[in-house]
């Protein structure tokens, strides 16, 4: 399959990628876990090697079938996933609900504090059964929180190995002037839905 870097990263990626949200449920309705797991590992021999998840993708749903999709080849898989939006957590800016497991409604909450960002983060590789995320990127921006703090705490986690790249998604150019005015890196890519 062909393949491109991603933005400024060092992630050289399909130019298909297999999006994972469906898989956990919900929004989507029941999902077949063994036939998503099933059409990860044939996208993975077909060359799609990158798969873009989210932690609120079903409540972690997701993260774990792509867990079990991996298994085994981890080498072979950049696994891409997200930060900033919780149902766990609801201190955060803007939030809606929306259909968890089960077609049940659930509250969340855009939530980009450092301390949010770092648990995320830990329960992502806990749940992917991983050691690094290649890429990480804040789902959304948290209007309550200053880009550069979780930005900051994003680099952190970059330092100690947890991360390989760092990206956003729905952020907006005025949203990555306040990186640069900050002094800070801009992420790898920006992925505006």
């Amino acid at each position: 399959m062909q393949t491109r870097p991603l933005g400024k990263s060092s992630l050289e990626v399909p130019v298909l990628s297999f999006g994972a949200y469906a898989i956990g449920g919900g929004y989507w309705g029941a999902t077949q876990d063994e036939s998503a797991i099933e059409a990860m590992r044939e996208s993975i021999d077909g060359g799609m090697n990158a798969i873009d998840t989210a932690p609120v993708y079903g409540f972690g749903h997701s993260e774990r079938l792509v867990a079990r999709a991996i298994r085994g080849r981890r080498e072979e898989v950049l696994v891409l996933t997200k930060c900033g939006i919780r149902w766990d957590d609801l201190r955060g800016g803007e939030g809606k609900d929306i259909l968890g497991p089960g077609g049940v409604k659930s509250r969340v909450e855009r939530n980009s504090r450092p301390d949010s960002v770092r648990h995320e983060v830990e329960e992502s590789l806990a749940r992917l059964e991983i050691e690094r995320i290649d890429l990480l990127q804040v789902h959304a921006r948290d209007p309550e929180v200053p880009v550069a703090e979780t930005m900051g705490a994003l680099l952190e986690l970059r330092a100690e190995g947890k991360l390989r790249e760092i990206g956003v998604s729905n952020y907006s150019i005025t949203h990555l002037r306040e990186i640069e005015a900050a002094g800070l890196p801009l992420p790898a890519c920006n992925q505006i839905e």
